[in-house]
């Protein structure tokens, strides 16, 4: 019996029922046992990322994914040590919206990992100190410098960040963060962030594997029961869900937006970009669906005519960067030599109008989309790791962490409905054109060449159903694998 089948029987009832309590102290437990494989998971979200930072203070949620790494009162070495003696796979992430800690490891040990997660959270300011944030201030700059200023394209977020959220949006800025803020940052202020968000009212845990579900509650209360409650800390909600804060300004482009960067690149490479519905809203699923239909294989629609009929771009993908407070949607394309950005976003924008128009997807198409995101989402919950942090955002999505019916449901739409999806590609969007540094200075040749008159795609020529649309990848942990719920770090 394959992993997807064994993973969606496990759904349908072939193992023990997932479970969910809350403790005294507002802690949110999960509880997914799963008999297969002499294996557990312990998954702990902590509900706040980058979108939770105050101006001047950004960097805060992912600075505290390093901190918590650091030891704990009752382990005053590096967290990782007793872990990696047992064989865990042991690690964090950090988005817009999330901050997330797991360990995997012999079911035998899922005491230990309960001890060391409680540890962490109920004690570690009793043991953070200046010289754990002047250490781990550097590692996060460093980690700053090697992946987003060094690396080519490694900026390409902050770009779009910038200019697609404006000044005092959640999303404006990186998860990351920025030199200043991160030297700006003080001992206080960084207790005080821990203090406010790092409480168990504000956190999930998830434990799936092997285990006794009454042995885990055991465990569970007697390691966290005893972390005090902390005051409910008020996040920025997305628009129309009222909250205690503000909700989030509008992030509306009113005109198209055109930046190039020249930068120390091999590739002329390019990124069109559009606001798009937030996470689990209408037009969220179909713009998934669409990214299938656009990239993914030679016989998807973007991929067909700029590469193999036009051959003005190398690679193309077509992505939904899903996240809560408003998603992007991207399409993203590198030119093959001798071809320019300025002709691959020309031709790509006749596929748009086309599929959002006179040439829509087809049914076939469509459901080869769908085909290929119910198999990512099967493998994904067939690994005991994947699994606990699906529930995680499963029980953050949708109240219930049994939401893989209601997620498979949303892909449960029309090519009519992919169609109207598809007209968002008509707003004003942002071109990011990252062009490498001779272009700057080129003689009026190629750089500045006129782009070729862009052919339609025909209706009957893309019926093949695809194997799913490409993901630009910004960090572990997605929902879907074409499914990028916040950049992760």
């Amino acid at each position: 019996m394959n992993a997807f089948l064994l993973a969606a029987l496990a759904y349908a009832g072939a193992t023990p029922p997932i479970e969910r309590l809350t403790l005294d102290n507002g802690l949110e437990v999960i509880l997914a046992p799963d008999h297969s494989t002499p294996i557990v998971a312990v998954n702990v979200w902590y509900h706040v990322g980058s979108r939770d930072e105050t101006a001047g203070l950004t960097g805060f949620a992912h600075l505290f994914e390093h901190l918590m790494f650091q030891g704990s009162p009752s382990n005053p070495g590096e967290y990782f040590a007793p872990l990696e003696e047992v064989g865990a796979d042991v690690n964090g992430s950090t988005n817009t919206d999330r901050t997330n800690y797991f360990e995997v490891l012999p079911a035998r040990h899922l005491p230990l990992a309960l001890w060391l997660e409680s540890d962490r959270m109920g004690g570690l300011l009793e043991v953070l100190d200046q010289s754990w944030l002047d250490n781990q201030r550097e590692v996060v700059r460093n980690e700053r410098r090697q992946r987003y200023e060094n690396t080519p394209y490694g900026e390409v977020m902050v770009w779009i960040q910038a200019e697609m959220y404006p000044e005092g949006h959640p999303y404006h800025h990186t998860t990351i963060g920025s030199h200043e803020d991160l030297e700006r940052a003080n001992l206080d202020a960084v207790k005080a962030f821990f203090a406010k968000w790092y409480v168990p009212n504000n956190a999930t845990l998830v434990v799936a594997g092997d285990f006794e579900p009454a042995v885990a509650r055991k465990l569970v209360t007697e390691q966290f029961g005893w972390i005090p409650r902390g005051e409910e800390p008020a996040r920025v909600t997305p628009p129309g869900q009222g909250g205690s804060l503000a909700e989030v300004p509008s992030a509306a482009l009113a005109a198209p937006k055109v930046r190039r960067e020249y930068s120390k690149v091999p590739e002329r490479k390019l990124w069109m970009v559009w606001h798009s519905a937030p996470a689990d809203t209408p037009g969220d699923a179909e713009l998934d669906l669409l990214s299938g239909v656009l990239a993914g294989d030679a016989s998807t629609r973007l991929e067909k005519v700029l590469v193999r009929e036009q051959q003005i771009a190398k690679e193309v993908a077509a992505y939904q960067l899903t996240r809560p407070l408003g998603s992007l949607f991207v399409v993203q394309a590198t030119a093959a030599p001798g071809h320019t950005t300025d002709e691959v976003a020309a031709v790509a924008q006749v596929v748009l109008n086309s599929v959002a128009g006179a040439s829509p997807p087809t049914e076939a198409e469509v459901e080869g989309a769908r085909a290929q995101i119910e198999r990512q989402l099967y493998g994904q919950i067939s690994q005991v790791g994947r699994r606990a942090d699906t529930l995680n955002s499963f029980n953050q999505r949708f109240g219930d962490p049994n939401g893989l019916d209601r997620e498979l449901a949303r892909y449960r739409v029309t090519a009519d409905a992919v169609r109207d999806a598809a007209r968002v590609t008509a707003s004003p969007h942002l071109e990011l054109h990252v062009l490498p540094l001779a272009d700057e200075h080129a003689e009026p040749s190629i750089a500045d060449a006129t782009p070729p008159e862009p052919v339609a795609p025909a209706s009957s020529g893309c019926a093949t159903a695809p194997v799913g649309g490409a993901l630009l990848t910004l960090g572990a942990l997605a929902v879907l694998a074409r499914r990028n719920r916040g950049g992760v770090v």
